[in-house]
């Protein structure tokens, strides 16, 4: 990444409102959103359509180290969106400023998830990526019980949109009709098999394969 520009937020909720008003969507994800006034519109344009399934990756910092949300939009998010969410996705740095406990093993991350649960999504995943281990486990949280998603840590640097991926991944699961957990499990299980098959593309953190399964039969 080199730099960020800033959408006005007039312009990213007209963007909404044409898609919705014309197409529609039965699940919305959100990625990327910067700042408190955009996260603000994308709130309300989203209540104004009564978008029924949210799917919240709350994007915080790039591969690279640099910001994608300024730290007075934190609390913007989570009073605004996290309330909205049906499954909110945060990995462990996400979920160590969104719950106010460093996550950093297993313990801290059911800990963490109790505590994001309780801000209002109705789901939230712990992603496992950025902690130790052999395997990557993402850990499920509803309110009633926790589920583990688990799977082999893959050694390739083309990692690059595996938080995007699987955010979206479920959202295109919920639109499918598939409940939640459902759509977690199959979101996990494609974007395994989509790092799995990742091929190097430029000179850096190269993209995970979305075509895997095509390409394969």
């Amino acid at each position: 990444m080199r730099a960020i520009h800033e959408v006005p937020p007039d312009v990213v909720a007209a963007q909404i409102d044409a898609v919705l008003e014309d197409i529609g969507a039965d699940a919305v994800k959100t990625g990327m959103l910067s700042s408190t006034p955009i996260i603000e519109a994308v709130a309300d344009r989203l209540r104004a359509h009564s978008v029924a399934a949210l799917v919240v990756d709350p994007v915080m910092i790039a591969k690279s180290g640099d910001a994608l949300l300024r730290p007075e939009a934190v609390q913007a998010l989570i009073e605004l969106l996290l309330p909205m969410a049906t499954v909110v996705t945060p990995n462990a740095p996400e979920a160590t400023v969104l719950a106010g406990v460093e996550v950093r093993d297993a313990v801290s991350a059911r800990e963490a998830a109790r505590r994001i649960h309780a801000l209002g999504p109705a789901m939230v995943i712990v992603k496992g990526g950025h902690l130790d281990g052999e395997r990557s486990d993402d850990l499920v949280f509803d309110g009633r019980a926790f589920e583990i998603l688990s799977g082999m840590r893959i050694g390739t640097p083309h990692t690059h949109g595996t938080g995007c991926t699987f955010s979206a991944a479920i959202a295109a699961c919920l639109a499918r009709g598939m409940e939640p957990l459902a759509a977690a499990r199959e979101a996990r299980a494609f974007l395994q098999g989509a790092i799995e098959q990742a091929e190097p593309l430029g000179a850096g953190h190269g993209p995970v394969n979305h075509f895997w399964r095509s390409s394969n039969g």
